[in-house]
């Protein structure tokens, strides 16, 4: 399979670089992770001007997987996959504000719904029902919320919309697949600057090899997550793929960047943090090799 970007693909992917890579997305994170979403939701407004939020409805997968790939690349917070992926199809129109949902088992917590503007379980409208509980990015807000609907239990799992499901799965993974291609690019970076022993650490053999082993592995993922966005693969394929991809990037460059790595002042932090999140968002990586060995079981057939 061969895939090129058309021109209009490529002036998106354009448009939303120069956006983010103008807005001090650091920043943006760092607050939203202290609890001041006031410059998120600014750019969650620029974003949605743009059409982030409509490529789903009135755009197609590819184009969801360049927007959410630039969300990771940038480390953007907020329930982008929730209001921009799963919801407009499940509900089958665009979303207006920003809204976020539980989706038990598999999403049993709901992100940001201290923010959110609509909050549901499953395609129910939903209310908060206790606190935050704390992920290891903290960026990553989540609260455990109950359907308003008395017949559905906060606990129990809810009917999913399978084709929205895929395409939030799909989502997530083009966003680990920006936050690794992130982690790389820095940590590239990095070992041009760091010297060991009187020399650049990126000049010794074991750094080139691990940092090349990287963008093999972040290599193979892409044209996973295309081929998933054409429906050539499983959704759950490129996950997979891009969990793997993603998680050595972040253990690469955690090592790379040596103690200072370690400390949340560093702005990689939010990377690594965002990445290790991501791998059990909408499915951990165990639920995602079942669902792929039974699609093949079921192709084998």
């Amino acid at each position: 399979m061969r895939f090129v970007l058309d021109d209009d693909q490529r002036d998106l992917a354009a448009a939303l670089e120069g956006l983010l890579v103008s807005s001090d997305t650091v920043a943006v994170a760092r607050s939203w992770a202290d609890g001041d979403s006031a410059p998120g939701l600014a750019l969650w407004k620029r974003l949605t001007d743009l059409g982030l939020t409509v490529l789903a409805s009135e755009a197609g997968p590819v184009e969801v997987c360049l927007g959410f790939e630039a969300l990771g690349r940038h480390a953007v917070p907020g329930p982008w996959v929730e209001s921009a992926a799963y919801l407009p199809l499940a509900l089958g129109r665009e979303v207006e504000g920003v809204a976020t949902l539980a989706l038990p088992p598999h999403v049993p917590l709901a992100l940001d719904a201290d923010v959110a503007d609509l909050v549901y379980v499953g395609t129910t409208p939903a209310r908060l029902d206790g606190d935050l509980r704390v992920s290891v990015d903290r960026t990553r807000r989540l609260f455990p919320v109950t359907a308003t609907d008395a017949a559905l239990g906060s606990h129990e799992p809810v009917e999913v919309d399978h084709r929205a499901f895929d395409l939030a799965v799909l989502a997530t993974a083009a966003q680990l697949l920006g936050a690794g291609e992130r982690v790389l690019a820095d940590s590239v970076t990095y070992d041009t600057q760091r010297k060991q022993f009187g020399r650049e650490i990126g000049s010794y053999q074991a750094i080139k090899h691990a940092l090349a082993d990287v963008r093999i592995a972040l290599d193979f993922a892409r044209p996973l997550v295309l081929g998933a966005a054409l429906d050539e693969v499983p959704a759950t394929a490129a996950k997979i793929a891009a969990c793997d991809a993603a998680y050595l990037a972040a253990r690469t460059g955690l090592q790379v960047h040596g103690a200072i790595g370690y400390t949340a002042e560093v702005d990689l932090s939010l990377w690594i943090t965002k990445i290790r999140a991501l791998l059990t968002a909408w499915g951990t990586p165990a639920v995602h090799r079942a669902r792929l060995l039974t699609t093949l079981s079921e192709t084998a057939r």
